[in-house]
């Protein structure tokens, strides 16, 4: 029963659940982010570059049966989708953290010992002053 309890108190840390709750939105935010990039990014870049497709950009590599192709244009996609992702994802803490921010702690009171030091030195000061 003792791993049992373990693993529960593991599983319930604020840590933990931050990082499910960061997993869900990360895997739920990819196919937004490869939309915006594959249809709304990709098209002007390309138009810009002359019509470059970078989805079907690739090098042909000639072999004896069939040509090899290394799809480098499909990889600049998917840099450019982390990037966004990132980028989007830093905003998404930043506006956290933001909203989240700790109010202002109270400043502490004297501590017992200081109380103390006072309470001795006051009646030193009234030794003294008293004839």
């Amino acid at each position: 029963m003792g791993i049992v309890n373990e693993f529960k108190e593991f599983a319930m840390r604020g840590n933990v659940i931050d990082l499910a709750v960061g997993v869900i939105i990360g895997a739920a935010f990819a196919p937004i982010v490869a939309t915006l990039v594959d249809n709304i990014i990709m098209p002007p870049i390309g138009y810009l570059l002359a019509g470059v497709d970078f989805s079907s950009l690739a090098v042909h590599i000639p072999t004896p049966t069939e040509p090899v192709l290394i799809k480098y244009g499909i990889f600049l996609n998917a840099v450019i989708k982390f990037l966004i992702t990132a980028f989007a994802i830093f905003l998404l803490i930043k506006l956290i953290s933001f909203v989240q921010k700790p109010k202002a702690a109270a400043p502490p009171g004297p501590t017992q010992t200081e109380i103390y030091l006072k309470e001795i030195r006051d009646l030193l000061e009234k030794r003294t002053t008293t004839p």
